[in-house]
């Protein structure tokens, strides 16, 4: 089972005046994998692809050399030198205070994060998004939008799409990010999937895995394994990770929601995100803009054509 994720969606009636009609971009290396949408006019959303192209090619490179700290617990005294670390630390900052957090927790965040900014430095863009696995930073101008759907099960052969999000200039979101047990990264909680809007895509990649790991109950039902035997270079290490969920009943499952809520309740208040979606089977919590904004539903998905 893939987990639930969020995807940008296509406007079904663009604007015949106007170029609408947005040009992708797939750009992958090893762990990252970027699927980049922008609007404009050509000169512009060629510009912003090169700059893509070219700050994509180092991002890697500039990981791996300060992996070590990345992965170890959040410490406020460690001066990192390259600006996706930088925007790492930066965005799980305000979680280490109550909890074990590491930077690699906002990691796709945070390099979605980067490439946006690169690209609204090299060019005028109306609306830009960069996907890096279901982590979204975007960008809208005044008097424009973009419409953020969450799919359950994007490995169904016909994906639904289970609510909508609709951003724009005075949403103050800048990033969506999900996280849960079926995801690319371990989670010490049960939730099939987290998704939270944030200011930007790093602090809602970093809330979205804290929220992620209070979804919890203490349950025979739920397998849990050290991260250290999964994976001997995780940065979770002899903390017990979920390996599988047998049969919850209602009223677990409940609980264990209602323990994630009142974190996602906590960093709403705190302004720390703008809001959050909880999902634990057939069960689904919202709180913050979440609540208003993820409502309707639609059952197509945007169709990703990569230049």
């Amino acid at each position: 089972m893939q987990p639930a994720a969020a995807y940008v969606l296509t406007d079904p009636s663009p604007n015949p005046q106007r170029d609408d009609a947005p040009s992708h971009l797939h750009l992958n290396h090893g762990p990252i994998d970027l699927i980049i949408g922008v609007w404009g006019t050509g000169g512009n959303r060629s510009r912003a692809q090169d700059a893509a192209r070219i700050r994509f090619a180092t991002i890697l490179a500039e990981l791996v050399s300060e992996l070590t700290a990345l992965r170890s617990a959040y410490n406020p005294g460690h001066d990192f030198q390259t600006p996706v670390a930088r925007r790492m630390a930066q965005a799980v900052k305000p979680f280490a205070r109550d909890s074990f957090i590491s930077p690699m927790a906002a990691v796709a965040g945070a390099v979605a994060d980067e490439i946006l900014s690169v690209m609204l430095g090299a060019a005028a863009l109306p609306r830009a998004f960069v996907n890096n696995g279901g982590d979204i930073a975007v960008h809208v101008d005044a008097g424009e939008h973009l419409t953020i759907g969450i799919v359950n099960r994007p490995d169904a052969p016909i994906p639904a799409i289970d609510s909508q999000a609709r951003i724009d200039a005075g949403s103050g979101i800048g990033g969506i990010a999900t996280s849960g047990r079926h995801g690319r990264s371990f989670s010490l909680g049960i939730a099939d999937a987290v998704t939270t809007l944030g200011a930007n895509a790093a602090i809602a990649d970093a809330a979205a895995t804290m929220i992620a790991n209070r979804v919890d109950i203490d349950s025979p039902a739920i397998g849990r394994t050290p991260a250290r035997d999964l994976d001997p270079d995780s940065d979770l290490g002899d903390r017990l990770v979920v390996t599988e969920v047998d049969d919850l009943t209602d009223q677990q499952i409940a609980l264990a929601l209602d323990h994630g809520m009142g974190k996602a309740e906590d960093l709403c208040r705190t302004r720390l995100i703008l809001g959050a979606h909880l999902q634990l089977g057939q069960a689904r919590r919202s709180t913050g803009l979440s609540a208003r904004r993820l409502a309707r539903r639609s059952p197509v998905l945007e169709k990703l054509d990569a230049d």
